[in-house]
């Protein structure tokens, strides 16, 4: 790679350093949240211009540290969701490379900081992995409710695959008896050790409905590595929300199954931890993309998803190079 390559312009580093980035529109403003000290907050008028606000937790999480012991207060791979004039804030605890990790939840009744309104009220933890006991990792959450408005949470990153839970319908707790289903899993080589994450790597799930269809979005690959990375976005789909998720040659996602949906190239690698949205009538893929002129930074990219005739989701990588968030300081 040329040298000139390596170096910043003033547009990429004036671009919004983001990682695993979950949006939503709260009135004329969008708002970005992602892994972060305390929960990483922006907000924007156009979907480009971006303010960085202060962190959902100016302090850690009182239950967090017991639940993961090396816990730093960077939490991770947040999801946010609205339900009946309330949003309800995923969150992600874990100590690196281990599953001894949790996921919280916290509540607020608006996402506008200015609001008199505004106040985070963390409600705890809403399920745990513990290493020796569970063969899957407790990170990553995504909600989705189903046709008849019942909500679940898919999860997951290497071990044993991607989950999906039933929720109560309070979505703070799992509803009771408790229902399970692995929805997405990569190959885990035998006698890898159970407190190792081994080399299945899978996590991130997205689960979108469309067209009458529920999407399973993950990611695949090594991320976190700089020019090592190879992240990458695949998809399958399901008519139940339970799966099985196919791909768009058959295979369940559970036995290894995803079809591309796109990867990294020269100016942008490690694409992936996406989350897909509708806004204003169109559909959009939001995720991040490691920028090679800029140390490899994570960026954030929105693009556009179109649907082919046989309904599945497409992306132009020129859009890779056609968005560009602007941070307002």
């Amino acid at each position: 790679m040329p040298v000139l390559a390596c170096l910043a312009t003033p547009a990429h580093a004036t671009q919004v350093i983001t990682h695993d980035p979950v949006m939503a529109k709260e009135g004329a403003t969008w708002y970005l949240f992602s892994t972060g000290r305390g929960i990483t907050v922006h907000s924007s008028p156009d979907m480009r211009t971006w303010k960085q606000e202060a962190p959902i937790f100016p302090n850690p999480p009182s239950w967090a540290t017991k639940a993961a012991p090396t816990f730093k207060d960077h939490i991770w791979a947040p999801d946010i969701h609205h339900h009946k004039g309330t949003w309800y804030l995923y969150y992600s605890i874990s100590g690196f490379g281990k599953n001894t990790s949790a996921i919280g939840v916290a509540t607020n009744t608006t996402l506008d900081p200015r609001s008199p309104n505004y106040r985070w009220q963390d409600q705890g933890m809403v399920l745990q992995s513990i290493p020796g006991r569970d063969l899957w990792n407790a990170i990553d959450p995504n909600i989705v409710e189903d046709a008849a408005g019942t909500p679940w949470m898919s999860f997951g990153s290497f071990w044993s695959g991607l989950k999906l839970v039933r929720l109560a319908p309070g979505r703070t707790k799992l509803a009771e008896p408790q229902e399970w289903h692995t929805v997405a899993r990569r190959d885990r080589p035998a006698y890898t050790p159970d407190a190792a994450a081994g080399p299945a790597q899978v996590e991130a799930p997205f689960i979108f409905r469309k067209h009458g269809w529920y999407y399973l979005f993950a990611s695949w690959d090594a991320c976190c590595q700089k020019e090592k990375s190879t992240y990458k976005v695949v998809v399958g789909r399901a008519r139940s929300v339970t799966g099985p998720y196919l791909d768009r040659q058959g295979l369940d996602m559970a036995n290894g199954g995803g079809s591309l949906v796109i990867d990294g190239d020269r100016d942008w690698q490690a694409l992936g931890h996406n989350g897909a949205y509708t806004f204003d009538g169109r559909d959009y893929l939001v995720l991040h993309a490691y920028d090679s002129a800029d140390k490899y930074k994570p960026k954030l990219k929105m693009l556009e998803m179109r649907w082919g005739g046989d309904g599945w989701p497409a992306i132009e990588r020129k859009d890779l190079n056609r968005y560009h968030s602007r941070l307002d300081k």
